[in-house]
């Protein structure tokens, strides 16, 4: 792998959005836009065992799918049906390539990203 490849964190946006028990399913679209802009400051820090710098994909689905996409710093992917899917499919798409770490609690996306060759971190190991 080469040192220029930086990681790439993929946040399961709605597993991580649920994991705060903060009124997050009146305004989810709202919740997810605190996300992204919680982890924006991630690619330039990474995370505590993932030096930066990084890149971070927040995916989103549902009504989540309205937030903007950020200027800069968190991209945003919106999945037109199951979000598990579409971070599967962009795990798949790097995780050969670079070190691919997806943040979630979800037991069978953890088990389909680790045949990957993904790592899998839980939610609070990123801003939420």
């Amino acid at each position: 792998m080469s040192a220029e490849v930086v990681p790439l964190i993929v946040v399961d946006g709605a597993n991580v959005v649920g994991s705060v028990p903060d009124g997050w399913w009146r305004d989810r679209a709202g919740a997810a836009a605190r996300l992204r802009d919680r982890l924006a400051a991630v690619p330039a820090a990474g995370l505590s065992d993932v030096p930066a710098p990084v890149e971070v994909v927040l995916v989103v689905e549902g009504r989540a799918r309205e937030i903007a996409q950020a200027a800069e710093g968190v991209r945003v992917e919106r999945a037109t049906g199951s979000g598990d899917d579409k971070i599967i499919d962009v795990v798949r798409a790097s995780a050969a390539n670079r070190r691919t770490i997806v943040v979630t609690a979800d037991r069978g996306l953890r088990t389909r990203a680790l045949a990957l060759g993904a790592e899998v971190r839980g939610p609070s190991s990123v801003p939420r």
